[in-house]
């Protein structure tokens, strides 16, 4: 079973950049079979889905409140997916979790099947 780790969170001016990763443990995230997402929460909010990329043919998707900030991509050799994030606001501030469902693309969080922690970024002057 894959178990998902988040990384690359912290504190960033309001315009700077972040790269988060989600490396899988104990398995795979191999684009034959899982499509990828990344969520966040900001405090007093409800999870929010940002970007997913489905299996196989990668085929990407974002929130309108990050389209063109935003980019996802995968590494299947790495076992790895980034979210690429640029001119980071700061209502982007919030806990990031990737999350798998073992399928063509992403769903509502309550579909995906596996989830990480989660890692927090905080952007402020």
């Amino acid at each position: 079973q894959a178990q998902l780790v988040e990384s690359g969170g912290g504190l960033v001016q309001p315009g700077g950049s972040l790269r988060l990763s989600c490396a899988a443990s104990g398995g795979t995230l191999t684009s034959d079979y899982y499509a990828i997402g990344w969520f966040r929460q900001a405090p007093g909010k409800e999870r929010e889905g940002v970007s997913c990329i489905s299996n196989s043919d990668s085929i990407t998707e974002y929130a309108d409140s990050v389209k063109g900030r935003f980019t996802i991509s995968r590494d299947d050799a790495q076992s790895t997916v980034y979210l690429q994030m640029n001119n980071l606001k700061p209502e982007d501030t919030a806990v990031y979790y990737c999350a798998a469902r073992l399928a063509y693309y992403c769903s509502g969080p309550e579909s995906m099947d596996y989830w990480g922690k989660g890692t927090l970024v905080t952007v402020s002057s």
